[in-house]
């Protein structure tokens, strides 16, 4: 069951989901979504709210090792756990740790960005640590849907 961002709260411990990946054999997705709240900067007062990071972890069944995963299924899993307010103002930041930048092997982050009342704003400069660009549909990749629903 994904996580509703509407009334996720925010936690040191993220909701996890664990799941066999469909495009890839002997691979297993570990979905992270964890809420976290950014406040405002004295130059930036006016934006504060709550910030949703999902790490989409593709590791192998057997080690638990990192595998390489085309990024359709992670897109897919990003968008339909943001669905829940906004899919289309959703952010990929690629293969890295979003605090830092850093290159992660075999994870895939993405971000969505939410006002203090939950709704959908753009990126907040002053929480940026690495490049963002807008999670879009029909982006090229093969379609994978994720259902929803048990």
């Amino acid at each position: 069951m994904l996580p509703l961002l509407s009334t996720l709260v925010p936690s040191a411990h993220p909701y996890i989901i664990t799941t066999p990946a469909r495009t890839g054999t002997n691979v297993a997705l570990r979905v992270h979504t964890s809420l976290t709240v950014f406040e405002a900067e004295p130059w930036a007062p006016a934006v504060s709210g709550f910030v949703v990071t999902v790490l989409v972890h593709s590791v192998d069944t057997a080690t638990g090792l990192p595998r390489h995963l085309p990024t359709a299924e992670p897109n897919e899993w990003a968008r339909a756990i943001f669905a829940d307010i906004d899919a289309a103002q959703g952010y990929f930041l690629g293969a890295v740790d979003p605090d830092t930048g850093e290159h992660r092997d075999g994870q895939l982050a993405y971000r969505l960005y939410l006002d203090t009342d939950r709704q959908a704003i753009r990126v907040p400069h002053h929480v940026v640590a690495c490049p963002h660009y807008r999670l879009r549909g029909g982006d090229g990749d093969p379609e994978i849907r994720i259902v929803t629903t048990a």
